[in-house]
Protein backbone atom coordinates (compact mmCIF):
# COMPACT_ATOMS: atom_id res chain seq x y z
CA UNK A 1 0.00 0.00 0.00
CA UNK A 2 1.65 3.09 -1.47
CA UNK A 3 1.72 5.79 1.75
CA UNK A 4 0.87 9.30 1.10
CA UNK A 5 1.97 11.61 -0.80
CA UNK A 6 5.12 12.75 0.89
CA UNK A 7 5.95 16.25 1.18
CA UNK A 8 9.85 15.78 0.40
CA UNK A 9 12.20 12.99 -0.59
CA UNK A 10 15.37 12.01 0.67
CA UNK A 11 17.21 9.41 -1.75
CA UNK A 12 20.43 7.24 -0.97
CA UNK A 13 23.42 7.59 -3.29
CA UNK A 14 25.53 4.52 -3.94
CA UNK A 15 22.92 2.06 -5.46
CA UNK A 16 20.04 4.00 -5.62
CA UNK A 17 20.73 7.36 -7.50
CA UNK A 18 24.51 5.96 -8.72
CA UNK A 19 26.38 2.98 -9.67
CA UNK A 20 29.46 3.65 -8.09
CA UNK A 21 30.90 -0.10 -7.53
CA UNK A 22 33.56 0.30 -10.24
CA UNK A 23 34.85 3.55 -8.80
CA UNK A 24 35.03 2.51 -4.92
CA UNK A 25 36.70 -0.90 -5.99
CA UNK A 26 39.59 1.47 -7.76
CA UNK A 27 40.19 3.60 -4.98
CA UNK A 28 40.22 0.39 -2.59
CA UNK A 29 42.33 -1.29 -4.67
CA UNK A 30 45.10 1.17 -5.12
CA UNK A 31 44.83 2.00 -1.55
CA UNK A 32 45.39 -1.28 -0.61
CA UNK A 33 48.72 -1.99 -3.19
CA UNK A 34 50.10 1.41 -1.37
CA UNK A 35 50.62 -0.41 1.77
CA UNK A 36 51.68 -4.17 -0.38
CA UNK A 37 48.44 -5.74 -0.48
CA UNK A 38 46.07 -7.00 -3.06
CA UNK A 39 42.11 -5.96 -2.64
CA UNK A 40 39.21 -7.76 -2.55
CA UNK A 41 38.12 -8.38 -6.25
CA UNK A 42 35.52 -5.71 -7.55
CA UNK A 43 32.35 -8.33 -7.18
CA UNK A 44 33.06 -8.81 -3.48
CA UNK A 45 34.00 -5.18 -3.10
CA UNK A 46 30.35 -4.47 -4.30
CA UNK A 47 28.80 -6.51 -1.47
CA UNK A 48 30.55 -4.54 1.38
CA UNK A 49 29.42 -0.97 0.35
CA UNK A 50 26.66 0.47 2.50
CA UNK A 51 28.13 1.71 5.86
CA UNK A 52 30.35 4.60 4.97
CA UNK A 53 34.23 4.24 4.12
CA UNK A 54 35.74 3.21 7.46
CA UNK A 55 33.48 0.10 7.27
CA UNK A 56 34.31 -0.47 3.62
CA UNK A 57 37.78 -0.97 4.55
CA UNK A 58 37.23 -2.89 7.71
CA UNK A 59 35.39 -5.73 6.05
CA UNK A 60 38.23 -5.75 3.29
CA UNK A 61 40.68 -6.02 5.42
CA UNK A 62 38.61 -8.86 6.95
CA UNK A 63 38.04 -10.44 4.16
CA UNK A 64 41.68 -10.74 2.89
CA UNK A 65 42.72 -11.72 6.35
CA UNK A 66 45.23 -8.67 7.62
CA UNK A 67 46.05 -8.00 10.75
CA UNK A 68 46.02 -4.25 10.79
CA UNK A 69 46.05 -1.86 13.97
CA UNK A 70 43.81 0.95 14.30
CA UNK A 71 47.30 3.14 13.15
CA UNK A 72 47.37 0.81 10.06
CA UNK A 73 43.58 1.12 9.81
CA UNK A 74 43.10 4.48 9.35
CA UNK A 75 46.03 5.25 7.34
CA UNK A 76 44.80 2.81 5.03
CA UNK A 77 41.12 4.79 5.25
CA UNK A 78 43.02 8.02 4.40
CA UNK A 79 44.52 6.40 0.98
CA UNK A 80 41.17 5.03 -0.01
CA UNK A 81 40.21 8.71 0.26
CA UNK A 82 42.78 9.94 -1.14
CA UNK A 83 42.63 7.64 -4.06
CA UNK A 84 38.73 7.96 -4.59
CA UNK A 85 39.12 11.91 -4.39
CA UNK A 86 42.21 11.22 -7.30
CA UNK A 87 39.46 10.08 -9.33
CA UNK A 88 37.35 12.90 -9.30
CA UNK A 89 40.07 15.29 -9.55
CA UNK A 90 41.19 13.56 -13.02
CA UNK A 91 38.02 12.76 -13.91
CA UNK A 92 38.58 9.42 -14.20
CA UNK A 93 35.30 8.74 -12.29
CA UNK A 94 33.47 6.12 -14.24
CA UNK A 95 29.90 6.36 -11.98
CA UNK A 96 26.84 7.01 -13.65
CA UNK A 97 23.04 7.86 -12.48
CA UNK A 98 20.99 4.70 -13.06
CA UNK A 99 18.67 4.40 -15.54
CA UNK A 100 15.33 6.82 -14.82
CA UNK A 101 17.28 8.44 -11.87
CA UNK A 102 17.54 11.90 -13.71
CA UNK A 103 14.59 11.95 -15.08
CA UNK A 104 12.99 11.40 -11.94
CA UNK A 105 14.83 13.89 -9.64
CA UNK A 106 13.97 16.25 -12.85
CA UNK A 107 10.14 15.38 -12.66
CA UNK A 108 9.87 16.20 -8.99
CA UNK A 109 11.76 19.36 -8.67
CA UNK A 110 9.96 20.67 -11.67
CA UNK A 111 7.04 19.86 -9.20
CA UNK A 112 8.21 22.10 -6.15
CA UNK A 113 9.27 18.78 -4.64
CA UNK A 114 11.78 19.40 -1.98
CA UNK A 115 14.58 16.74 -2.40
CA UNK A 116 18.18 15.91 -0.67
CA UNK A 117 20.09 12.64 -0.73
CA UNK A 118 21.48 11.32 2.41
CA UNK A 119 24.27 9.30 2.00
CA UNK A 120 27.20 7.93 4.29
CA UNK A 121 29.61 8.86 1.64
CA UNK A 122 32.12 11.64 2.37
CA UNK A 123 30.05 15.07 2.21
CA UNK A 124 32.91 16.06 -0.51
CA UNK A 125 32.77 13.16 -2.85
CA UNK A 126 28.94 13.27 -2.87
CA UNK A 127 28.78 16.78 -3.86
CA UNK A 128 31.36 16.25 -6.78
CA UNK A 129 30.20 13.26 -8.03
CA UNK A 130 26.40 15.05 -8.14
CA UNK A 131 28.13 18.55 -9.97
CA UNK A 132 30.24 16.38 -11.94
CA UNK A 133 26.77 14.50 -13.35
CA UNK A 134 24.88 17.45 -13.40
CA UNK A 135 22.37 16.56 -10.80
CA UNK A 136 22.92 18.93 -8.30
CA UNK A 137 20.69 21.14 -9.75
CA UNK A 138 18.15 19.40 -8.80
CA UNK A 139 18.80 18.79 -5.23
CA UNK A 140 18.31 21.45 -1.80
CA UNK A 141 20.59 19.31 0.52
CA UNK A 142 22.97 16.77 0.24
CA UNK A 143 23.82 15.28 4.00
CA UNK A 144 27.03 13.16 3.56
CA UNK A 145 28.72 10.25 6.24
CA UNK A 146 30.50 13.29 7.72
CA UNK A 147 27.63 15.79 8.00
CA UNK A 148 26.13 14.65 10.66
CA UNK A 149 27.47 12.78 14.35
CA UNK A 150 26.13 9.45 13.39
CA UNK A 151 25.78 8.14 9.89
CA UNK A 152 22.63 5.42 8.56
CA UNK A 153 21.44 3.17 9.66
CA UNK A 154 20.87 5.79 12.61
CA UNK A 155 18.13 7.96 11.92
CA UNK A 156 20.14 11.46 12.71
CA UNK A 157 21.00 12.22 9.20
CA UNK A 158 17.15 11.82 8.08
CA UNK A 159 16.20 14.16 10.52
CA UNK A 160 18.38 16.56 10.15
CA UNK A 161 17.33 16.39 6.43
CA UNK A 162 13.98 17.04 7.27
CA UNK A 163 14.50 19.75 9.68
CA UNK A 164 16.59 21.60 7.02
CA UNK A 165 13.65 20.76 4.35
CA UNK A 166 11.35 21.99 7.29
CA UNK A 167 9.27 19.04 6.98
CA UNK A 168 8.08 16.46 9.62
CA UNK A 169 9.56 12.91 9.87
CA UNK A 170 6.34 11.19 8.64
CA UNK A 171 5.23 13.50 5.68
CA UNK A 172 8.96 12.71 4.01
CA UNK A 173 9.87 9.58 2.18
CA UNK A 174 13.26 8.05 2.01
CA UNK A 175 14.59 6.07 -0.96
CA UNK A 176 17.21 3.93 -0.96
CA UNK A 177 18.57 0.34 -1.63
CA UNK A 178 19.69 -1.26 1.79
CA UNK A 179 19.15 -2.49 4.81
CA UNK A 180 20.88 0.93 5.98
CA UNK A 181 18.21 3.09 5.07
CA UNK A 182 15.53 0.96 5.93
CA UNK A 183 16.27 0.94 9.77
CA UNK A 184 17.10 5.00 9.23
CA UNK A 185 13.81 5.47 7.81
CA UNK A 186 12.28 3.28 10.47
CA UNK A 187 13.39 4.73 12.79
CA UNK A 188 13.14 8.07 11.74
CA UNK A 189 9.18 7.64 11.48
CA UNK A 190 8.92 7.88 7.34
CA UNK A 191 7.76 5.42 4.84
CA UNK A 192 10.66 4.35 2.77
CA UNK A 193 10.75 2.41 -0.66
CA UNK A 194 13.47 0.59 -2.09
CA UNK A 195 15.24 0.05 -5.55
CA UNK A 196 15.72 -3.67 -6.50
CA UNK A 197 18.95 -3.00 -8.19
CA UNK A 198 21.04 -1.91 -5.87
CA UNK A 199 24.08 -2.86 -3.44
CA UNK A 200 22.34 -4.22 0.01
CA UNK A 201 25.56 -5.45 1.36
CA UNK A 202 25.14 -8.01 -0.74
CA UNK A 203 22.11 -9.44 0.21
CA UNK A 204 18.72 -9.16 -2.17
CA UNK A 205 16.71 -6.07 -2.04
CA UNK A 206 13.72 -7.12 -2.62
CA UNK A 207 14.18 -9.09 0.32
CA UNK A 208 14.10 -5.25 2.26
CA UNK A 209 11.00 -4.86 4.78
CA UNK A 210 10.88 -1.23 2.84
CA UNK A 211 7.16 0.09 1.84
CA UNK A 212 7.35 -0.72 -1.53
CA UNK A 213 9.76 -1.66 -4.47
CA UNK A 214 10.11 1.11 -7.05
CA UNK A 215 11.90 -0.67 -10.36
CA UNK A 216 13.25 2.08 -12.01
CA UNK A 217 13.29 5.71 -9.95
CA UNK A 218 11.07 6.53 -13.21
CA UNK A 219 8.04 5.12 -11.35
CA UNK A 220 8.36 7.55 -8.33
CA UNK A 221 6.81 10.88 -10.36
CA UNK A 222 4.85 8.33 -11.69
CA UNK A 223 3.09 7.06 -8.38
CA UNK A 224 3.07 10.81 -7.65
CA UNK A 225 1.20 12.04 -10.32
CA UNK A 226 3.49 13.78 -11.99
CA UNK A 227 4.91 12.92 -15.43
CA UNK A 228 8.31 12.29 -16.04
CA UNK A 229 9.86 15.03 -18.03
CA UNK A 230 13.24 14.54 -20.25
CA UNK A 231 16.65 15.27 -18.84
CA UNK A 232 18.11 18.90 -19.19
CA UNK A 233 20.46 20.14 -21.46
CA UNK A 234 21.73 23.12 -19.45
CA UNK A 235 24.93 23.28 -17.17
CA UNK A 236 25.14 23.08 -13.51
CA UNK A 237 23.78 24.81 -10.91
CA UNK A 238 26.94 25.46 -8.13
CA UNK A 239 24.94 27.43 -5.76
CA UNK A 240 24.97 27.12 -1.75
CA UNK A 241 22.57 24.34 -2.30
CA UNK A 242 24.88 21.49 -1.65
CA UNK A 243 27.66 23.03 1.04
CA UNK A 244 24.34 23.88 3.56
CA UNK A 245 24.53 19.27 3.53
CA UNK A 246 27.59 20.06 6.48
CA UNK A 247 25.92 20.09 10.11
CA UNK A 248 28.97 19.01 11.61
Amino acid sequence: MTARRPEAVLFDLDGTLLDTAGDIALALARAFADHGHAAPPPEAVRRMIGKGAPFLVQRAVAAQALALDAAGHAALVERFFHHYGRLQAIDECAAQPYPGAREALQALHAAGMPLAVVTNKQHRFACGLLERLELSIFLRLVVGGDSCERRKPDPQPLLHACSYLGVAPGRAWMVGDSVNDVQAARAAGMPVYCVPYGYNEGEDPRSLACDGLLESLAELPVRLGLAVAPAPQGGVSSGPLLAAGVAG
